[in-house]
């Protein structure tokens, strides 16, 4: 208990979303994240999270207005439909939302939301507020006026954007990463559609098999599609090649609104050049232009949209699906899979590069036909005239130069798919939201071919060595350099490796939401001594303060793709509630699952004395850690 207060105290002082934020006047770094423009065009609002700001930005001018505090980390922005009210969610265990007078600056208000959060929503009538906390898998439902919740909606998991429909009748939420087992014939994320009036999701709508990292969805201004960017693993191949998205591929899927159907996924990717890690979703007036920024290459994609819809109207029908379905069981007469083909945004897509120095691009919004777009990392705004006669790209510091210290640089070249071969992916690629898990199974080379381990969080690995699954390598260091060469296909000089350590050393935990006010429920309590009892033995194997012995063992988990000597490192407990799903195969969707169904002979704890109510405690106290 006293370690996990220990914890919590640590993290308090540490941003959710980048590390420690320097607490001074002029902070280390903005980190703008996210836009939201007024109804008229004339003022842009960026939210800047590692500052604890936003930005308030006079497009006319291109000077800045004024500057909001808002604490925590500000994650997300919406305005009301007359531009007096601006939401701001900030994001922390307990978040807040805050809501700005516009006119003057000041925060008029405030009201408590869920864990870490993000994408608010205001309902076309402007009376209702959804908002998505990440880690409690849920949207919250606010009177704002009232300043009162009104209900929960639980989706999948991780949800980390939204948009609602021009009627108001549905909202779509964007889950970041898949749900459920990751030994299966389909793993992908879903978009949850919830029913506002109802108040309830009424469809899970599939990406394609290996679809995860979502990052945005956005409604077009007609109110015909949505789009939503992500990524797509090819975790089905051994990963012994990056070239042609063979491992990963960026990707956006357009949903048809009139039907609520997934209308088919595009890859921005080239032959020969990767587009990784596709981020922000911005449309043009008439919804004819769609602008999604690339965080890993540091460019953004203008589409003309119609021409996009009718190279899909014409493709052959005739040709056949590559991926599973995006719903078992589709009509024969279901559009061509397009989530295979290079080459389909070609003449309906300009793809331009920022110029040099403006890094990370993220939020992005669209005023007449220029595109403003936020940089995470080089904390400049651009500003990009879309027509082709005059594609001229303005940068915007939005304050001094960021102060790039060791972890600061490593948390860079951790997104910069720059390092990698081809521009096809980055280290986030497969280790999303700050560096942790994919959900993924992925069978790499380093300990032979068919035997495919789920990704494993990075957060503590460089305390807890030997590293990976089996733990072929002796250090986490040794790892990252391994990774660059042979996931990358790149060589990098050791300062690179050298600040991805001290990045990922700078990870610090963050307080579960099982946890209550901070501490331990009484049935997580009740689990804690079971776990430490000499019955089950628990704490033989994972020991606190990390959790771990630093050991491997055979504990029966081996499955039919291992070899017969196979020992799996003990993993740290740490954030369990964040790395779903179990074991090293990915095979155990719950850690209920996992000690009834999955713990042979009492080999993983001796569980099997326990009834339902002791098992149900210990889950919550390792969901707790």
């Amino acid at each position: 208990m006293q370690r996990l207060k220990r914890v919590l105290n640590s993290v308090a002082a540490a941003s959710l979303l980048a590390g420690t934020v320097a607490q001074s006047s002029q902070p280390a770094c903005l980190s703008p994240a996210a836009l939201v423009v007024s109804p008229d065009g004339a003022t842009l609002y960026i939210a800047c999270a590692t500052a604890d700001r936003v930005l308030v930005f006079d497009t006319a001018t291109r000077k800045m207005k004024r500057s909001i505090t808002t604490t925590p980390c500000p994650t997300g922005l919406c305005l009301s439909a007359d531009g007096t009210r601006l939401f701001v969610t900030c994001a922390a265990p307990e978040s807040r939302v805050c809501m700005v007078e516009t006119p003057s600056g000041k925060v008029a208000g405030e009201f408590s939301a869920g864990h870490t959060a993000m994408a608010p929503v205001l309902s076309p009538d402007g009376r209702t507020l959804f908002v998505c906390n990440r880690f409690n898998n849920d949207v919250s439902v606010f009177d704002w006026a009232a300043k009162r919740e009104l209900r929960r909606i639980a989706v999948r998991r991780e949800p980390v954007a939204a948009a609602i429909t021009p009627d108001g009748k549905r909202l779509l939420v964007a889950n970041h990463l898949p749900a459920g087992r990751a030994d299966v014939e389909h793993v992908a994320a879903v978009v949850s559609v919830i029913d506002t009036a109802r108040g309830q999701v009424v469809d899970d709508l599939w990406l394609p098999n290996g679809s995860g990292a979502v990052n945005d969805v956005r409604v077009s201004p007609d109110g015909r599609f949505a789009v939503l960017t992500h990524l797509i693993g090819r975790f089905w191949r051994p990963a012994t090649q990056i070239e042609r998205g063979a491992m990963n591929s960026n990707a956006m899927t357009i949903i048809a609104l009139d039907r609520m159907e997934v209308l088919n996924t595009v890859l921005f990717d080239n032959w020969d050049r990767g587009a990784a890690n596709p981020w922000g979703v911005a449309w043009s007036a008439d919804s004819r232009t769609l602008v999604v920024t690339h965080a890993g290459t540091h460019e953004v994609s203008v589409i003309d949209f119609p021409a996009l819809l009718a190279k899909l109207v014409d493709m052959p029908a005739a040709l056949p699906r590559i991926n599973v379905p995006y719903v078992f069981g589709a009509p024969a007469n279901a559009p061509t899979d397009a989530s295979n083909d290079l080459s389909l945004l070609a003449g309906a897509r300009e793809r331009r590069r920022l110029p040099k120095d403006n890094l990370g691009p993220r939020g992005v919004v669209v005023v007449g036909r220029r595109a403003y777009v936020a940089n995470y990392f080089s904390d400049t705004l651009n500003v990009i005239e879309l027509d082709r006669l005059s594609p001229k790209v303005e940068t915007i510091p939005l304050g001094p130069k960021p102060r790039m210290t060791a972890a600061r640089l490593g948390e860079l070249y951790f997104h910069d798919a720059r390092l990698c071969f081809q521009g096809w992916q980055s280290c986030s690629s497969c280790h999303p939201g700050d560096a942790r898990v994919d959900a993924l199974n992925w069978d790499l080379p380093n300990d032979g071919l068919g035997n495919p381990k789920n990704t494993k969080s990075l957060l503590l690995a460089h305390k807890t060595a030997p590293v990976m699954s089996l733990g072929q390598r002796e250090t986490a260091e040794a790892a990252v350099r391994v990774g660059i060469q042979r996931i990358l296909l790149t060589l990098q000089p050791d300062k690179v490796a050298s600040a991805m350590d001290a990045y990922l050393k700078s990870r610090k935990p963050i307080p579960s939401p099982h946890l209550v006010n901070g501490n331990l429920s009484p049935a997580a309590l009740h689990g804690e001594k079971l776990f430490h009892s000499a019955e089950t033995r628990c704490a033989h194997c994972h020991p606190p303060p990390l959790f771990t012995d630093l050991r491997s063992h055979d504990v029966g988990t081996r499955g039919p793709a291992d070899r017969d000597t196979d020992k799996f490192d003990t993993p740290s407990l740490v954030e369990l509630w964040r790395t779903a799903p179990y074991l090293h195969d990915g095979s155990v969707a719950t850690l209920r699952d996992l000690l009834v169904f999955s713990n042979k002979d009492d080999r993983h704890g001796r569980t099997s004395h326990l009834g339902a109510d002791d098992i149900a405690d210990l889950c919550e106290f390792l969901l707790s850690l």
